[in-house]
Parts: C-alpha cells; structure tokens; sequence
C-alpha cells in the first residue's frame, strides 16, 4: 500500500496527471490506506472504494471511509447480478454523494438492468478482462453489452484487462485483450446508432494504424459525448495505457 501511494502521488504530479483518476481500494485496506497517505504526507486522496462483499457491505464501508477525513470517496464499485438488481437498486439509489458504479456480469446486462441502473442514478460497471480466459468477454458479448449502455443513457465504467490501447494476444497467456481504444471506438460508433454489428467489427480490430486512424477522427462533439457516459478504465498500470497513446501519437510527450 505505501507503495502504491506513493507511485499514485508522482503520478498526479506528473505532466499527464489529467490523464489520472482516483486511487481504488478495497474496503477490507480503508485503514491501511489511511495509515500509508498519512505516512507519506500525501494530503487529501480522491478514492474510489470497491466493496467485494457486495450491497450490505456498502455502509459500513462508507462508514469506515468517514473516519478519515482526507480520504474523499468519489464512487463505490459494488458487485451484483441480473437476480438481485432491483433489491440493490432500492438499497444504493440516491443513498449517497458519490458515484455508485455496480458491477454485473457482462452476460446478464440487457435493456432492462442498465434502463434501471440509469433511472435509479447508478452507474454500471463493466469487466473485460481477469486472470483466466473466461474472464474476458468476446467482442460479441462485449459490443451487446455497449450496446445497451449506450442506448439508456447509463454512464459506465471498465475494469481489468485494458492496459493496451489495442486488441492483442498476451504472449505468456494467450489471452485475448480488448484494447481500450478499440472500446472507445465501438463506444462512438452506437453513440451515432452505426450499428452492433460495426461496433464489434471495431473491438475485433488489431491494426493499430485502423483504430488509431478511426480515434484521432473524433470530433469534440464524438469527445464529449463519449465523456458523458464513458467514465473511465481501471488499471493497476498507469504507464502501460500511457506508453501505448504516446507510441500512437495521440498524447503528445513532453
């Protein structure tokens, strides 16, 4: 943990500090957190906090969070399914300042659940990668469930597996990687109702040059507007995705 705030501190210093979003942690390391931003000096730290145990373990992480008063909570990333939606939905709706993201399998999302979460002010939460195979969504599945955050207006966020801006086969495991640009790509293409089936063509992309290409052509109405509801990655590496953008010629380098 004191590791990770201190790589944390250098990089919202850093020149591509706007580039960086909150520091996620568990819940179960609200203390040692605590322990390891007072040690450094750090000041006040924007967290976001993710709550394993799933609904009723939301206030008292909330509770926990309290008690330390540099630690500001911008949102919860809580788990849930299809099943249990609608109980978790009375209980997180309008039930705190911060952004409430629920994380459901990206199988079980449809029409329904993210027109619920939108209508009740949550956001959605999105996994698209692990530490097995089965972890990551296929571009079909992937591009469906897009497709029906974008069509209810739900904001979203992603998690796991993103650290490169393109699709590509991991050497060392043989996964598939979606790439981020590829996500943020298919995300413009439903956002201007092209169609699931174009959108999945885009996350299957592995030219670099093609997404590239197709992401430097956003207008700043397609930027906002994927800013809208397209709230962030997730990543436990922030050189990786930052590396990739300056190897493509997106993020100038100083």
């Amino acid at each position: 943990m004191s590791d990770a705030v201190a790589v944390h501190g250098t990089h919202t210093k850093a020149w591509y500090a706007d580039l960086v979003g909150v520091f996620v942690c568990p819940d179960g390391r609200l203390a040692e957190l605590d322990q390891a931003a007072q040690h450094a000096r750090f000041g006040d730290v924007n967290i976001a906090i993710t709550v394993p145990g799933g609904v009723a373990a939301v206030a008292e992480a909330r509770a926990t969070a309290a008690e330390f008063g540099w630690l500001h909570v911008k949102a919860i990333e809580v788990p849930s399914t299809a099943a249990e939606l609608h109980a978790a939905i009375a209980t997180l709706a309008d039930d705190g300042p911060e952004t409430v993201f629920v994380e459901m399998p990206v199988s079980e999302i449809d029409t329904d659940t993210t027109v619920a979460l939108n209508a009740a002010g949550l956001g959605l939460k999105l996994r698209t990668g692990g530490t097995s195979a089965t972890a990551f969504p296929t571009t079909a599945q992937l591009a469906s469930a897009l497709g029906h955050a974008c069509s209810s207006g739900v904001r979203f966020k992603c998690t796991a597996g993103l650290h490169n801006a393109i699709r590509h086969i991991d050497p060392d495991t043989g996964f598939a990687h979606h790439g981020f640009l590829n996500v943020l790509w298919a995300i413009q293409l439903l956002q201007s109702n092209i169609g699931l089936a174009a959108a999945e063509d885009a996350l299957a992309m592995t030219d670099p040059l093609t997404v590239r290409t197709a992401v430097g052509g956003f207008s700043g109405e397609d930027a906002a507007a994927l800013r809208g509801q397209f709230a962030s990655i997730g990543s436990c590496s922030i050189t990786e995705p930052l590396d990739d953008l300056v190897a493509l010629d997106l993020v100038p380098a100083p």
